[in-house]
This record gives C-alpha cells, structure tokens and sequence, in this order.
C-alpha cells in the first residue's frame, strides 16, 4: 500500500513538472501569426479555435489568441477596403466614359434620386406619341414606363411584347399609373421596374435585332411596332444600369466593411483598456 501510495505521488510530481496547457497552446498561437504574416487569414483563424478546443484552461494564450484574432479581423477588413475601393475606381472610369450619352432628369427641390434617359426619349421630344421609355435612377433601378396619347384613353395598365416567331413577355399589371387630359388629348402613364416587368425589358435587349409588336392592354388594347429608337434606348440604358447597379453595390460593401471595422477596433480598444487595469 505505501508503495502504491508512493507511485501515485511520483506520477503526479512528474505531471505537475511537464509543460503547462499555456506552454502546449502556445505553439497554435506563433503558428496563427505566422499564419497571419503570410496573409493565410482562415488558416490563422482555424488554429487559433484549436486552443480553445484542444487546450481550454490554457487562459493566458487563449487571451493571446483573442487579441490575435481581432487583429485578423481588422486586416480582412482593410484589405477588403483596399480592394472594394479598387473596383468603385475601375467602375467609375466605364461611368464616366459613357455618362455623356445620357440625359439626367432631376428635380433638387423634390428629388433626391434622379434618372437618367436617352436624350431622344425626353418628354419635350415625344409629346404626344405613344411609347416606350427607359429610364435607370442614379442607384442603379432600371424601369420602363409605358406612354399612350390619343384622344380617348385604352385604361392601360399590362403590355406584352412579341416577336414574329411567338415568342413573348408580358409585365404584370402595373400599380404605378397616371392619367391626364390637355388640349383634348388623354396620356396615360404606367410605370414597370426591372425584376417585376414580366421579363420584358431583358426581352427587348435580347431581340433587340428583331420586329418586336408591342400591345398596350387595358379596356382596350393598341398595338404597334417597335421603334429603333426604343431598341436602342433599351438596349443602353440597360448598360448604364449595370454600371449604376453594380457601383451601388460597390458602395454598400464599403460601408459595411468600414461599420465591421468600426467595430473591430472598439473590441480591440475595449481589450486595451481591461489588460492595462489588469497589469496595474
């Protein structure tokens, strides 16, 4: 019994005398930084959770790997930062270069967001034609709003475009319409934007080669064929809100990367602040 007692004793002296969970830990930490230098960020992250995983009482490294982690954090963010503010330059050069084609209409007592239109489809231009216009606002939403004159209205609100082979789109009926009378003349106004037009904006850039017939449809219907004019503006003012769209995307990558990082170093300030009261 006494030697059992005395094995047992020399066991938990040696183990007692081998190296510390902080001293295991600590090699995952050297191997994050390393990590990190390299710019290998998931890697360093992995190896970081390893010491919380592997070695939990490890309290000082696990500190450590803490602070490591929220200097990860803030490089991801500032090179995406970097990054981002490379694409909106590359963007802004393709906007600039083809800005001058277009036409912004915008009213600053009222408008906070303008849109741009061909020049050739400016009301001045087509009063009292019956046509579709394409407009893109400065965010990037393309829309197109659907234009009758006559002496008597159709009470439109629905539009189908189609080609000589059958094939067509046709908008849902629009919730956005207006209706006026000057000079004895009735204009009716609908309005449908990209992605719940029914597919018939993407329709008349895709056939843009093509007889597209166009229906106005309502109590009754007025059909008619397709300009060129409105071919083309459907086809660039498509364009410019590729440009306009992914720009705005752009600049909402910013500003949520500039918030995380925001948040990042009052973390990392925060940590600051408890170490030098816990070295006092």
């Amino acid at each position: 019994m006494r030697k059992l007692l005395m094995l047992f004793i020399s066991v938990a002296f040696i183990s007692g005398c081998g190296p510390s969970q902080d001293d295991k830990a600590s090699k995952y930490l050297d191997d994050a930084k390393a990590s990190l230098e390299q710019g290998n960020y998931t890697k360093a992250k992995l190896q970081i959770d390893s010491i919380k995983l592997l070695y939990p009482k490890a309290f000082e490294t696990r500190k450590a790997g803490i602070r490591l982690m929220l200097n990860i954090e803030q490089e991801e963010q500032l090179r995406g930062l970097v990054y981002l503010d490379s694409l909106e330059q590359a963007k802004l050069i393709d906007f600039e270069s083809i800005k001058s084609k277009y036409k912004l209409e915008k009213d600053e007592n009222y408008q906070e967001i303008g849109n741009y239109i061909m020049p050739t489809q400016t009301i001045e231009r087509n009063i009292n034609k019956t046509y579709l216009r394409f407009q893109v606002n400065e965010l990037g939403v393309m829309s197109m709003t659907s234009i009758y004159s006559a002496p008597r209205g159709l009470g439109h609100h629905t539009i189908k475009v189609a080609t000589s082979d059958g094939s067509f789109a046709q908008t849902p009926a629009s919730t956005d319409t207006f209706v006026s009378t000057n000079l004895g003349i009735t204009t009716e106004k609908s309005d449908y934007k990209l992605g719940a037009d029914g597919d018939v904006i993407p329709f008349i850039v895709n056939n843009n080669d093509q007889k597209i017939t166009v229906t106005f449809m309502g109590d009754k219907n007025h059909s008619y064929t397709l300009s060129p004019v409105e071919k083309k503006a459907a086809v660039e003012i498509s364009e410019l809100a590729s440009t306009l769209h992914t720009l705005t995307e752009i600049q909402k990558a910013k500003q949520e990367a500039n918030l995380k990082l925001r948040f990042v170093e009052k973390r990392m300030a925060h940590n600051d602040s408890v170490d030098s009261q816990e070295k006092k």
